[in-house]
């Protein structure tokens, strides 16, 4: 049975990008530009804090760390708010050993169940950034207009209950549907980590405004590699420098380059993963790089070249 007609209809098929959000550029047409203190690299650490219920929908799939046995999941339950009540404040120590900042996106749902660890991410000076409502509300193309909108709309107005207004959105499973992006925009949310198509800010162009991409490496979060591939955590701390040294190497005298990647409370923060979570911060620490939250980043960069002054 022949194909419908309409599914080889593709009105995107030509040179360049399949979208209209930003512009098609190669990496050798970058404007090249340099961090404040004339650095070269910016790093950008992630620690995201999520609420992972016992009876997912898993619709229209299961977020990553989702209950994976049959019901009640307690084992995999348990380690997932392990990460909050333990693992994040861990991690919180070691950042600030480090003297370190961090990017820290909330779901909506956990704000209050795990308040205490915001509440210290702010002290430290760490930005709190919106990580949608819950891991069981998945952005995606399924969903109407309408629905997606009272997703975000939820996730903002659980922040302003708190008194705090974020201007980062990361989506759960960092997952989005065609309509995202503009209606984060419209919500206030000028910062996305979602994308990853530069080792730069992308500016992109929405009906609501622009929200600048700042990128975040799945290539090197930490549940990925060390759950889902399965790494050793001497291998992961090597990645992460060698990435660094990489990267700011890349960046030369006159150019840029961020370094995003994810430390996960229920991951990075078991006891027996703190020795190579310290020798990987501090080995961030010595390389001249500057220690950025998402939207300092965004904030700083210029595509027209040098850095703007945060």
């Amino acid at each position: 049975m022949p194909l419908p007609e309409e599914h080889l209809i593709y009105p995107h098929r030509r040179r360049g990008m399949d979208q209209s959000l930003y512009d098609w550029r190669p990496a050798t047409a970058r404007p090249r530009g340099r961090w404040p203190g004339d650095r070269g690299m910016a790093v950008m650490i992630v620690m995201p804090v999520e609420w992972h219920m016992l009876d997912p929908s898993g619709k229209p799939f299961k977020h990553p760390g989702a209950m994976q046995t049959a019901w009640p999941d307690l084992r995999h339950y348990t380690t997932r708010d392990y990460g909050p009540r333990v693992g994040g404040f861990r991690l919180l120590r070691a950042l600030k050993e480090a003297g370190l900042k961090a990017t820290v996106p909330v779901n909506g749902i956990a704000l209050e169940r795990y308040r205490p660890l915001v509440e210290a991410a702010l002290e430290d000076g760490h930005e709190i950034a919106a990580h949608g409502w819950s891991t069981d509300a998945i952005h995606h193309s399924g969903l109407s207009e309408g629905e997606e909108q009272a997703l975000v709309a939820r996730a903002r107005e659980a922040f302003e209950r708190l008194g705090l207004k974020p201007r980062t959105w990361m989506s759960p499973a960092r997952q989005q549907s065609f309509r995202t992006l503009s209606l984060i925009a419209e919500a206030g949310f000028d910062v996305c980590l979602d994308w990853e198509q530069d080792e730069v800010p992308v500016a992109m162009t929405t009906e609501a405004g622009m929200v600048h991409a700042v990128p975040l490496m799945n290539e090197l979060d930490d549940r990925t590699l060390l759950i889902a591939r399965r790494q050793s955590e001497v291998v992961w701390n090597d990645q992460v420098l060698e990435a660094a040294a990489y990267l700011k190497a890349d960046s030369g005298t006159d150019d840029r380059r961020v370094l995003g990647f994810t430390l996960t409370s229920y991951v990075a923060g078991q006891p027996f993963r703190m020795s190579a979570v310290r020798r990987m911060l501090a080995g961030l620490a010595e390389v001249r790089a500057w220690s950025a939250t998402a939207s300092e980043i965004a904030a700083a960069y210029s595509p027209t070249g040098r850095s703007v002054s945060t």
